[in-house]
């Protein structure tokens, strides 16, 4: 996913406040990682299950981010857990990643699309 260097706007009475799409995007990807059965990011070719210092700026190019008017959308690229219904997964993630960027930055989410990329077995 192409990095993410844009800012969202949010223009207020008392003036702007612009917050950066890496911000977005690390709120996503964590809120992701919280839900039962999401066992990693996937970031092209690899998946990352650790946020930390460089697999964190991995993890962030799982997201995408497009910035309209009114609302932002994200796409994020998820593993799953072998066992968890993918479907349900999804889903979840869906409403973990909207809920999460709307409370933490006061944007509207207008869709959160999700990609299940791989399964991850147990060890």
């Amino acid at each position: 996913m192409a990095d993410n260097k844009g800012y969202m706007r949010v223009t207020e009475e008392k003036g702007s406040i612009n917050i950066a799409e890496d911000v977005i995007a690390a709120i996503a990807v964590e809120a992701a990682r919280e839900v039962e059965g999401v066992s990693g990011m996937l970031t092209g070719l690899s998946a990352v299950g650790e946020l930390k210092s460089k697999a964190a700026q991995r993890s962030l190019r799982s997201v995408k981010i497009e910035m309209g008017e009114e609302a932002i959308s994200l796409d994020l690229s998820i593993t799953v857990a072998y066992g968890h219904p993918v479907l349900t997964v999804a889903e979840n993630t869906q409403k973990a990643v909207a809920a999460s960027v709307a409370a933490l930055t006061g944007c509207k989410v207008d869709r959160v699309n999700i990609h299940v990329g791989g399964i991850t077995l147990a060890d």
